[in-house]
């Protein structure tokens, strides 16, 4: 897939081209994940409408971030690992979570906890959850819904984590320093 190269808000086909300027406008730049999406309206389209829905979700930017880096590190994705840890590192539970996360290591922090263990049980055993992680997910605050508001999360993180593997995605600039 060397043919992917990033484009530009001028480079992008044309129906790719009203969503990069959205971006630009929402976030200051398009980052470069977004620029590769952009070779394909479709695609573009499909993963700025799966954000979309994300964004509507019932859990905290906190938690959201949680569960997309949590997928990011099990589907080994450095491109995503990257731009979640920096935008994890920008929450209430900052560093510490970003590295807990990103070594396996437990949270410290019962419910976040259950998130993160359910969302890599669905991502580790493609789907499959052992019983007693959902009763534990339920049991510390979330319900049923919530399970299937992480699902938007993984579907979404797996779009972007198999293109990196398929054809790795420069780092940007802006979250290469947040890396580590």
């Amino acid at each position: 897939m060397k043919n992917l190269k990033p484009r530009t808000i001028e480079s992008a086909p044309e129906g790719s081209k009203e969503n990069m300027k959205a971006i630009q406008a929402k976030r200051g730049f398009v980052t470069n994940l977004m620029a590769i999406f952009g070779n394909s309206p479709a695609v573009l389209d499909g993963y700025l409408s799966l954000e979309l829905a994300w964004e509507k979700s019932s859990f905290t930017v906190t938690e959201q971030q949680a569960i997309l880096l949590t997928v990011s590190v099990e589907n080994k994705c450095a491109y995503c690992i990257a731009l979640h840890s920096s935008a994890l590192k920008g929450t209430e539970l900052g560093v510490q979570t970003t590295k807990a996360i990103r070594r396996r290591e437990r949270l410290g922090e019962e419910r976040l906890d259950a998130l993160v263990d359910l969302t890599r049980e669905l991502v580790v055993g493609r789907t499959f959850v052992a019983e007693r992680t959902k009763e534990r997910f339920i049991a510390v605050g979330y319900n049923e819904i919530a399970v299937m508001e992480v699902l938007v999360g993984v579907a979404m993180m797996t779009i972007s984590n198999y293109l990196d593997h398929m054809a790795p995605i420069s780092i940007d600039a802006t979250f290469q320093s947040k890396m580590h």
